[in-house]
């Protein structure tokens, strides 16, 4: 490509997503015709932002969200894998990384299950699950400001189904911790990051159903705090997928419930999906006292009223504490979402959500009032959504 085109090209983000979201499109469908032991697929999600986010991660206008390519099969009798590579927008330039690579066990006794590589960790609700699987454009400002949106990281988790009537799943976890916490005061550990995660649930009857989720992250590694100059954070930024936390500490403790309805259980016609989370970091690091914390909580219900149609709302909550110029401060930030999605079938949707922030202190550029517009598609095969 000559010069001046390839200058050109640069400053066409939205040209260069379009672009690769047909290259993705492309090899979606070539892969998935390829190996029948093993399943290939794309996900495309292209979203335009009238105005971005406190704390988000879409970019105003027409960027490419979070598109991936997906690998996944088995390596013999014993053990499977996957691969998942990604690429996204960040700040007018394309980022791309591999999101997931992992081998898991398929044939341990006594219900156990082990995984080793990189993952997204299983801590809350909708963290193990892509974020173009979500209900909203946007996660909760409870995993934009305490997991960095999307959690995923290198190490080690073994699980144990345990053997009663009723779901019951407890889960470890050991992470390096650096795409959590991406710089540190102090020497850094090899095992930075440590998760211990119980998962219930069980069917009330045909119509009802309801999981709870309770996870403990001990987090070695104490984020290091800098003051910036203008422009320096901008000019030093690898242009990589993950980004780390905003918020964290020594301990994070996560609850989250999840209720679903559907009539005799016939969920393809009608469902509602209500779910509730909140999470505490306490051990803020040295510059703050034993009794600071962050804190949030987030409440949504959506309801399917025709196979094709889906409306919903959600409201979240931020407080937390922030260290500037040798002092502690306090920073709030309220969020309230309100969609309505149309999908044509299980692999396309359209979504259109208006989001709002209010009451922001200690939070730069609120939107008070912000247009969403996002089309997800999906090629070939990809994994079934958690509960």
């Amino acid at each position: 490509m000559p010069f001046a085109h390839q200058a050109a090209w640069n400053r066409m983000p939205a040209t260069r997503a379009a672009v690769t979201a047909g290259l993705l499109s492309l090899c979606g469908g070539v892969f998935a015709q390829s190996n029948p032991g093993w399943q290939f697929g794309a996900v495309l999600d292209i979203t335009h932002t009238s105005q971005a986010l406190a704390q988000g991660s879409r970019d105003k206008g027409l960027q490419l969200g979070h598109s991936d390519l997906s690998a996944a099969g088995p390596l013999g009798a014993w053990f499977k894998a996957q691969v998942n590579a990604v690429v996204a927008t960040h700040e007018g330039k394309l980022e791309k990384e591999i999101e997931e690579a992992w081998i898991q066990t398929k044939r341990l006794p006594g219900g156990l299950q082990a995984r080793a590589g990189r993952f997204a960790s299983q801590v809350g609700y909708l963290n193990q699950q892509h974020p173009h699987a979500d209900d909203f454009v946007e996660r909760p400002l409870l995993y934009r400001g305490f997991l960095g949106g999307h959690w995923n990281d290198d190490g080690l988790r073994l699980n144990w189904t345990v053997p009663t009537p009723f779901y019951l799943m407890v889960g470890a976890e050991a992470f390096r911790g650096k795409r959590l916490v991406e710089e540190v005061a102090g020497p850094a550990r090899r095992m930075g990051a440590t998760t211990f995660v119980v998962k219930t649930g069980a069917d009330l009857n045909r119509s009802h159903s309801w999981q709870l989720g309770l996870s403990h992250i001990r987090n070695a590694r104490e984020a290091l705090i800098e003051e910036h100059e203008e422009g320096a954070e901008e000019a030093e930024h690898e242009h990589e997928h993950g980004h780390g936390a905003a918020f964290s500490g020594r301990r994070t403790e996560m609850v989250d419930f999840t209720w679903k309805w559907a009539p005799g259980g016939n969920n393809r016609d009608q469902q509602v999906r209500v779910g509730v989370e909140f999470a505490r970091i306490t051990g803020l690091g040295s510059a703050f006292t034993s009794a600071d914390k962050h804190q949030a909580r987030a409440l949504s219900a959506v309801w399917r009223f025709r196979p094709e149609w889906e409306v919903g709302a959600r409201w979240d909550r931020l407080r937390v504490r922030m260290a500037h110029d040798g002092d502690i401060h306090g920073g709030q930030l309220n969020e309230r979402a309100l969609m309505l999605a149309w999908k044509p079938s299980h692999m396309q949707s359209l979504r259109l959500q208006l989001t709002s922030q209010r009451d922001a202190v200690e939070f730069e550029n609120p939107a008070r009032r912000s247009w969403q517009l996002q089309y997800v598609l999906a090629f070939g095969a990809h994994g079934a959504h958690a509960f």
